[in-house]
Order: structure tokens, then C-alpha cells, then sequence
């Protein structure tokens, strides 16, 4: 376990060794998100807005949709 001190702003530094064993690039966009007690911090994947996927992911009127869900709604 790494211990971090949160600077006068609330930031704190990843370590490097963890932004690297998880390719975590310098200005890459992460997810925060807490539950319970519990701060959970994941780097952030495009999701289709209906249903989740992280695949074929295209914009679509200023939203996320992957191809499966605009074929639907081309129907």
C-alpha cells in the first residue's frame, strides 16, 4: 500500500510505477467514483449510452452509441 498526502487543491500524485504498470498516459481521462467509504479511480472507456459497450463506439447527436444500438435505431 502507498500512503498520499492531498495538496492545498485536494489533488494527489498517482505513483509512477502505478500509472505505469497500468498504462495510465500523462492527461488521460479518468473515472472517479465512490462507494460507501470507498474512492474508486478507473481510466475512463467511451460507453455506448444505451447499453454499455466499449466497442464500435461512434458519436451520434453529441452522444456515445456503439454500432449495434444505431443499426436499432435506424430500424
Amino acid at each position: 500500500m502507498i500512503t498520499r498526502k492531498l495538496d492545498e487543491l485536494g489533488r494527489i500524485c498517482l505513483p509512477k510505477e502505478m500509472r505505469k504498470s497500468l498504462d495510465i498516459k500523462e492527461r488521460q481521462r479518468l473515472e472517479i467514483d465512490f462507494r460507501n467509504e470507498t474512492i474508486i479511480i478507473r481510466k475512463h472507456e467511451d460507453k455506448c449510452t444505451f447499453c454499455g459497450s466499449t466497442s464500435d463506439i461512434s458519436n451520434f447527436k453529441e452522444k456515445k452509441i456503439c454500432k449495434k444500438c444505431l443499426e436499432e435505431l435506424c430500424k
